[in-house]
């Protein structure tokens, strides 16, 4: 949770759907209790012909030294009348993705965290293979990765989990979406996708 984008909305008139837990601090950076939900896992709340259900994911959460794992992680679904959706947020791999994938699948598309993973913090970040486990069992159409190129949290280069993402898609035939940063994509079009990250590593070599 991003404070500063928080703090964008205060004076708005968005609406919020949160873990337990994660709406005092909300109310703690001006948002009013009325404008946020908290969910549990598996539960849902519904707004303007979305459903947003709460699901599992593995990761501590946590803003400080004394908080942690003091609010609920939560991944999400959203399902519309044309569209089902998966978002993992930051998430190790575990038996949560096949049993959202039993109860809430298939999904037209799966966000999917692929970075700043190591093996000695893989129960919080997935490894590249773990994500394409994860992409079968939630029964994905589609993989679009989210959570690299930005940040350099971990030990790999930035481009490092799509070097090894497209590797993987040819042996287990995995549909990956991987558009620049901004482009935009519409479903139900065909997407074709560049390797624009193997541009931007030539320009800085």
């Amino acid at each position: 949770v991003d404070m500063d984008s928080v703090k964008f909305f205060a004076n708005k008139t968005a609406k919020f759907i949160t873990p337990l837990g994660v709406g005092a601090r909300l109310e703690g950076w001006g948002i009013s209790a009325e404008r946020i939900t908290e969910k549990n896992w598996w539960e849902e709340a519904s707004f303007e012909g979305i459903k947003f259900i709460a699901t599992p994911a593995q990761h501590f959460s946590g803003r400080g030294m004394f908080d942690r794992n003091k609010t609920l992680w939560a991944s999400w679904v959203l399902q519309s009348k044309n569209h089902n959706i998966y978002y993992s947020g930051d998430s190790g791999y575990d038996i949560h993705f096949k049993e959202i994938g039993d109860r809430l699948g298939p999904f037209d598309v799966a966000f999917l965290e692929c970075g700043q993973y190591d093996q000695k913090w893989s129960e919080f970040h997935m490894l590249p293979e773990e994500g394409v486990k994860a992409y079968k069992e939630l029964r994905s159409k589609k993989f679009f990765p989210v959570h690299w190129g930005m940040f350099v949290l971990a030990m790999h280069t930035w481009y490092d989990p799509m070097v090894q993402l497209f590797k993987l898609s040819k042996e287990h035939d995995v549909d990956l979406v991987v558009p620049k940063f901004g482009e935009m994509v519409k479903f139900g079009t065909a997407f074709e996708n560049d390797l624009w990250w193997e541009r931007k590593v030539t320009q800085i070599e």
